[in-house]
């Protein structure tokens, strides 16, 4: 880091608790930041590679779905980002993780989604996913055709229009 540049990465705080992995919960102090700065933060946190496959795949399914809340969850061990029509994470259509080992979009409803190719992996019981290696599989007609499932099985539809 330059002696001239102000050190802009996220400030961790240690949390006396110890975590259920062994080693101590770091939090993020983010009283300060802005929502999209604090999004920054969590994502800032994996590994390069999946940082930049993290943020093409949600600028795609920004743009797929425009009107969507973005919902934010730091975990110790991933990040994730749900899409719902409401602030609920329960009305999500689907999810983006980003893990030590990769990328995953989960599908809300996934165990009730048509999948003939045998995309979606995972047994849960509200969700399945798929292994995310590059963001152009969102436009794969297979995958493509698993989003367009699930968002007709949203219960409460995407707004037509976003909040100004």
């Amino acid at each position: 880091m330059s002696a001239n540049r102000p050190d802009t990465s996220p400030k961790r705080t240690r949390v006396d608790e110890p975590h259920k992995d062994g080693g101590l919960a770091m939090k993020l102090d983010s009283s300060k930041l802005k929502p999209e700065a604090e999004l920054r933060s969590y994502i800032h946190t994996l590994d390069t590679k999946y940082q930049k496959l993290m943020r093409s795949v949600r600028a795609a399914i920004r743009k797929r779905f425009p009107t969507a809340n973005e919902l934010a969850y730091d975990y110790s061990s991933h990040v994730v980002i749900a899409y719902s029509s409401t602030d609920r994470a329960i009305d999500s259509l689907l999810a983006i993780d980003g893990r030590a080992d990769g990328v995953r979009l989960y599908l809300m409803r996934g165990p009730e989604l048509p999948d003939p190719k045998g995309l979606l992996l995972g047994s849960g019981r509200q969700t399945r996913f798929v292994q995310l290696e590059a963001a152009s599989q969102l436009g794969h007609r297979d995958v493509k055709a698993l989003i367009s499932a699930a968002v007709d099985k949203l219960t409460v539809p995407l707004p037509s229009k976003g909040i100004l």
